[in-house]
C-alpha cells in the first residue's frame, strides 16, 4: 500500500510542477520577464525529478519486482530537483554565490565523486532545505518591506518543500514509517502554494505603444 501511494504522490508531485512549468514559460513568452524564466527552470527541473522517481517505482513495481526502487534512481530524481530549488531559491543572485575561482569550484564538487549513491542523496537533501528554508525567509523578509500578498503564498510554499525534503532525509531514520508518504504530501502542497502566484501572470502578450 505504501509503495502504491508514494508512486501516485510522485506521479502527482510530476504533474503539479509540470503544469506550473507550463505556464512559467508561457508567461515568459509574452512577458520577456526573466523571472519567470528562472522558475520556467525551476519548476521543469523539479517536475522532472519527481518524473525519474516516479519511472524508478514504475520499472520496480512492473519489471524488477525487487520490492524496493533502486536507491541511485532516487538519488538522481532527488539530484535533479536540487537544481530547480536552487533557482528558486536564489533568482537574481545565483551569480554572486559561485566562487570565481576555478579552484574551489573543483574542490567543491570533487568530494560527490567519493560518496555512494545514500550519502549523495542525503548531501542533495540537505542542500535542498538549505535552499528552500533560505528562500522561505528571504520572502518573508521581501514581504515586511514591501507587503506584497503574493510573497506570503511564496513564502509558504518554500516553506513547505523545505518542510517536505527535511522529514524525507528523516524518513530514513524511519524507514517503515509514512514519514516518506507524507513529505510528498507536503512537497505537492508546497508546489500548489507556488501555482498560486505563477498563476496569475500575463498568459496574453502585453502590447507596449510605441
Amino acid at each position: 500500500m505504501d509503495f502504491l501511494l508514494e508512486n501516485i504522490l510522485n506521479m502527482v508531485g510530476f504533474l503539479v510542477g509540470l503544469s506550473i512549468g507550463i505556464i512559467s514559460i508561457m508567461g515568459f513568452r509574452n512577458t520577456g520577464s526573466p523571472t519567470l524564466f528562472r522558475l520556467t527552470i525551476a519548476f521543469f527541473s523539479i517536475s522532472f525529478g519527481f518524473f525519474v522517481i516516479w519511472m524508478g517505482y514504475m520499472l520496480e513495481d512492473f519489471i524488477i519486482k525487487s520490492g524496493s526502487i533502486e536507491r541511485w534512481i532516487q538519488t538522481l530524481g532527488i539530484a535533479i530537483q536540487t537544481v530547480g530549488y536552487f533557482f528558486i531559491a536564489f533568482s537574481h543572485s545565483i551569480k554572486a554565490l559561485f566562487p570565481k575561482s576555478k579552484y574551489f569550484r573543483t574542490v567543491g564538487i570533487f568530494p560527490l565523486f567519493l560518496a555512494s549513491a545514500v550519502q549523495l542523496e542525503h548531501i542533495f537533501r540537505s542542500i535542498s532545505f538549505i535552499l528552500l528554508a533560505y528562500g522561505a525567509i528571504e520572502t518573508m523578509l521581501s514581504y515586511f518591506n514591501n507587503r506584497n500578498r503574493g510573497a506570503i503564498s511564496v513564502a509558504l510554499g518554500l516553506a513547505l518543500l523545505a518542510l517536505g525534503e527535511f522529514l524525507g532525509w528523516y524518513s530514513f531514520v524511519f524507514p517503515e514509517s509514512i514519514l516518506y508518504s507524507v513529505s510528498m504530501t507536503i512537497k505537492i502542497g508546497g508546489l500548489i502554494a507556488l501555482f498560486i502566484p505563477v498563476s496569475k501572470v500575463p498568459l496574453k502578450k502585453i502590447k507596449f505603444d510605441e
